[in-house]
């Protein structure tokens, strides 16, 4: 079978400007292609802006203009088809000329005329172009849906917090339906939950293929999941255009963590021995799979990782760049661990409703001691709705089926956001379309360089595109 080249969405070759101000040091290549989320990434003034500048055709170049092809979008133009927002390190948007230091806190000075989250989202939709076509309500109410708005309609635009302010402009932007989505600095300003608040709603962005992203930022370390290649500028010159795990790699100086060091590791129960004389070494941002036939010390391996064989404790074991048995507890190894198997799935026959369930990965507990706080819940929603399980909400565990329940689980090891994911024959019990969706999202997940997966699979199809390296076990004799 042929494989079919992505999609060219917008193209540089060559560009230089015809302002001499608005020029790099050499001429410019970018490419944006069908399914990739770009960070352009480098120092302050390396000429991020300019890049930008050109992509989008506020920049003139000599010679040829940029390339776009923005199908399925039945408009051609620029101006139609690429939205670019830039956030400030201060309160307010950019067109709000009105605003004042201390407005946001003085609230009896507030003009009865000014116009409500919900208002502005309206005049957004009704000037958006599209506003008329079939399908535009669904995709609005899913935009606010998806963003949580629904609660902020009601307030005055000054009145939002940084946090919420963002949201509002990424709806209002998005109500346009733009093939392509420019940010400039999306996270300046925002606190570390907020932050991670706004990577989330990436995902599902992306997720929802509503629009490819391209993020402009100034830190390395603020590079998102959703990312999938990075262009560095520097100096004014476009360096070319790599994918984000090489990238990091390479300003990393090559330096890999290991995340899992066995060093001559054996196991045995009574005569029985199940891991003779093993070695392995697992780096950061590898994805492994597992084969081996039953009996060959698949789970046992992965129960030395997570600290459920006691066994661990007389093995040279180093986890997460640390030796085992250094000072650290049961509870600090897992707090790095999304961890699902057989053993698991047995392990949870509890009267608990789903939602604590997934919760419960948040405390790495079987059952849930400590009532989850409401940003808890919404995380728990969140993943519930990534694995298209959100109707069984207040539902008991035991009432599901067996697919249903292994769903629960797989968002209970997601929740977490973990550095290392085991995944020990995860599509047990689902079906053809459920096996799809999940190899989906561990392909998403795994985007993040920084993530690392062990998945265990007796079917080779199982196994995500993401695999880059591979274990065979064998029976000891």
């Amino acid at each position: 079978m042929r494989e079919t080249t992505p999609q060219t969405i917008i193209r540089l070759k060559g560009a230089v400007c015809r302002k001499p101000e608005w020029s790099m040091a050499e001429p410019a290549d970018f490419e944006l292609c069908e399914g990739e989320h770009i960070a352009i990434v480098g120092e302050n003034g390396a000429g991020k802006s300019m890049l930008v500048g050109m992509i989008t055709g506020r920049h003139p170049l000599l010679g040829h203009d940029p390339f776009y092809d923005f199908r399925p979008s039945p408009s051609k133009l620029a101006s139609e088809n690429i939205a670019y927002i830039t956030f400030r390190d201060c309160y307010g948007a950019d067109n709000d000329r009105t605003y004042f230091l201390q407005q946001r806190w003085n609230q009896f000075e507030i003009d009865p005329e000014t116009p409500t989250v919900g208002a502005l989202l309206e005049e957004a939709a009704a000037f958006s172009g599209i506003a008329g076509e079939v399908w535009f309500d669904h995709y609005r109410n899913s935009l606010f849906e998806t963003f949580q708005i629904g609660s902020l309609l009601d307030k005055y635009i000054i009145l939002l917090s940084s946090g919420e302010l963002r949201k509002f402009q990424l709806v209002k932007v998005l109500l346009k339906h733009p093939r392509v989505l420019i940010i400039d600095n999306p996270f300046i300003g925002l606190d570390s939950p907020t932050r991670a608040q706004l990577c989330e709603l990436f995902e599902v962005l992306a997720s929802k293929r509503y629009v490819q992203m391209v993020l402009v930022l100034s830190r390395k370390s603020d590079i998102p999941q959703v990312v999938t290649h990075v262009v560095e500028v520097s100096n004014r010159r476009v360096m070319p255009k790599q994918p984000v795990a090489e990238y990091l790699h390479n300003s990393g100086n090559g330096q890999a963590h290991v995340v899992v060091g066995m060093n001559h590791i054996t196991v045995r129960y009574g005569a029985r021995t199940i891991l003779k004389d093993f070695s392995w070494t697992v780096r950061r941002g590898e994805r492994w799979a597992l084969t081996g036939e039953n009996g060959s010390g698949k789970s046992t391996l992965l129960s030395l990782i997570c600290a459920d064989n006691p066994q661990a404790y007389a093995c040279d074991i180093t986890l997460f760049d640390h030796p085992r048995g250094s000072g650290e507890s049961i509870w600090d190894i897992k707090r790095h661990i999304g961890y699902v198997s057989p053993e698991m799935h047995r392990a949870y026959q509890r009267n608990i409703p789903c939602e604590k369930i997934v919760a419960s990965g948040l405390k790495e507990t079987i059952g849930l001691y400590e009532r989850p706080t409401e940003a808890d819940y919404q995380k728990c929603r969140r993943w519930m709705q990534i694995f298209g399980i959100e109707e069984l909400w207040g539902r008991s565990f035991l009432e599901l089926s067996s697919g249903e329940q292994r769903l629960v689980l797989l968002a209970r090891a997601f929740i977490k956001d973990p550095q290392l994911l085991i995944l020990d024959e995860p599509l047990h019990g689902l079906d053809d379309r459920r096996r799809k969706m999940v190899r989906m999202i561990i392909d998403g997940f795994c985007q993040n360089p920084e993530k690392t997966l062990l998945m265990v699979s007796h079917y080779e199809d199982e196994f995500p595109q993401c695999i880059t390296n591979r274990l065979h076990l064998q029976k000891t004799t």
